[in-house]
């Protein structure tokens, strides 16, 4: 897992991130707040929110490659506060998912490598 660190809330971090996402022109399919669903079912939980987005232009070439990466597609982003009140923001590397589903020299793993490098250059730069 690829992490960075955000020195805005998990609120603010993952709101912009999915900005960020669909500035480029890609899709947020969803954004899950686990901290909201723990609360509904009154459990503690620190900020944490998972984005899952894509488009197929860069995720359609890595299922080419192995269509078991379906499994791990559309892209994820976890966005959580740690206990000494860090923000960070993760997401696995396509290398590893391309790894994972016996597709290491997939092309697509450079081009989504970038894009998500990107998209988390300018969510922490805000």
């Amino acid at each position: 897992m690829i992490v960075a660190r955000s020195d805005a809330s998990v609120h603010d971090t993952a709101t912009r991130f999915a900005e960020q996402v669909r500035t480029s022109g890609m899709t947020v399919f969803a954004r899950v707040d686990h901290r909201q669903s723990a609360m509904s079912r009154s459990m503690a939980l620190l900020p944490n929110e998972v984005i899952i987005f894509g488009d197929p232009k860069s995720g359609t070439p890595l299922i080419q490659c192995a269509p078991s990466a379906g499994i791990d597609l559309p892209m994820k982003a976890l966005i959580w506060q740690d206990d000494d009140n860090q923000t960070w923001l993760g997401y696995n590397d396509p290398a590893w998912i391309a790894e994972r589903h016996g597709a290491a020299d997939c092309p697509a793993v450079k081009p989504l490598q970038q894009e998500m490098r990107k998209l988390v250059e300018a969510t922490l730069q805000q």
